[in-house]
């Protein structure tokens, strides 16, 4: 059994050498021509006191894409790590490495972009960011509380536009904090939106991606305007507090274990090979050395045609990850109806939605209702 603790960096094996030129011969091309490793080590839900030592070893092994957001509140000790491995006469010069963070919603204000992204430089101990994503299309209240909320308990909400946030973003780049700009969980709808608007044009989409949930539509509709896809919980996140226990199993499948076993692989390395087989950029979280050295070792096989149509089999539109926010406005695609209410969404409720009409069907988020349905209801297009 693989621990799970920060003990077990404590008593090291010698990690297997990395092929020189390996991960540059896996990357994609960004258009503002980047190269973008197509693993990266994913810190969402990485405690405190374990993140360090995953992202130390990670590099030593050969990452060279680390993926943070301000929100997932680690991002002083991921900067501990990087100033202790990475820069000049350390193990890893910084042009070499690809770091992502994310402006959380509480900083969408145009006045507060700059600043939020100034505190995390300071906390990765960086001089400028690779990319940074606008994590969300909504904006919460400005302030330092991250979920600000109601009396009732119902998130509390700004009327900042993510156009006006991306034109705040943009100037980021004019001054050389950040080299590449791109979004999080925005709808093909919501991506053609900013690029109406945008003078630097978004690089890269992140969204919820792996086998269930294939996003067949959204990849096309990005690679057709010249964004590259990072799949965030590649592996199904089936370590999160919230699963279902009567949920299907992405890393049980039997066609995953099937190839595992015929290319003596982990039913992990099986997701993240058909991803990267896509060209689709993967950040599989991981705190236990095995488990990060595995999940960079998926570039020395390949499926056959079959094999990837046999995966692709796999997608029903089945998504893990969606906010269980308080809700003040309801509206469902299938009815169109628009409904009030507060509390919170059953996770269950909206898997059956999901499968039911092919998309997940999320509710309205703000108290302004035209807002909602043209920017958060569009979400999961």
């Amino acid at each position: 059994m693989q621990q799970q603790c920060a003990q077990a960096f404590c008593v090291w094996e010698e990690p297997e050498v990395v092929a020189e030129g390996a991960m540059a011969a896996s990357c994609v091309l960004l258009h503002t021509g980047q190269k973008m490793p197509l693993i990266g080590l994913g810190t969402w839900k990485s405690e405190p006191g374990q993140v360090k030592a995953a992202i130390k070893y990670a590099l030593t092994v050969g990452y060279r894409h680390i993926d943070c957001a301000a929100i997932y509140g680690n991002e002083l000790e991921i900067g501990e790590a990087l100033q202790e491995t990475v820069g000049p006469g350390k193990a890893v010069p910084r042009e070499e490495l690809f770091v992502t963070s994310k402006l959380w919603n509480t900083k969408h204000h145009p006045e507060d972009v700059e600043p939020a992204l100034r505190k995390t430089l300071a906390d990765l101990q960086l001089e400028y960011l690779d990319l940074y994503l606008m994590h969300w299309p909504y904006a919460f209240e400005r302030g330092d509380n991250p979920f600000p909320k109601n009396a009732d308990g119902t998130i509390r909400y700004d009327a900042t536009h993510y156009k006006d946030t991306w034109k705040a973003l943009e100037a980021l780049v004019a001054k050389g904090l950040v080299r590449a700009l791109g979004l999080s969980n925005f709808s093909s709808r919501q991506i053609d939106d900013v690029l109406s608007v945008a003078s630097v044009r978004p690089a890269v989409l992140q969204v919820e991606c792996h086998p269930y949930l294939a996003q067949n539509e959204l990849i096309a509709h990005c690679q057709a305007r010249g964004l590259e896809v990072t799949a965030y919980s590649p592996l199904g996140s089936s370590d999160r507090a919230w699963r279902d226990p009567n949920e299907p199993v992405l890393l049980e499948e039997p066609v995953v274990r099937a190839l595992a076993e015929k290319y003596n692989r982990s039913p992990a390395q099986i997701l993240l090979r058909w991803q990267v087989q896509r060209k689709v950029i993967c950040i599989p979280k991981s705190v236990t050395p095995s488990r990060i050295l595995q999940n960079i070792q998926v570039f020395d096989f390949t499926f056959s045609p079959e094999e990837m149509k046999q995966l692709d089999a796999l997608n029903k539109n089945l998504r893990f990850i969606v906010p269980m926010l308080t809700v003040s406005v309801c509206h469902t695609e299938e009815s169109g109806n628009v409904s009030s209410g507060t509390g919170f969404w059953p996770k269950s409720a909206l898997n059956l939605a999901g499968q039911r009409s092919g998309r997940m069907l999320l509710a309205g988020l703000l108290s302004w209702t035209q807002w909602a349905l043209y920017s958060l209801l569009s979400l999961w297009k």
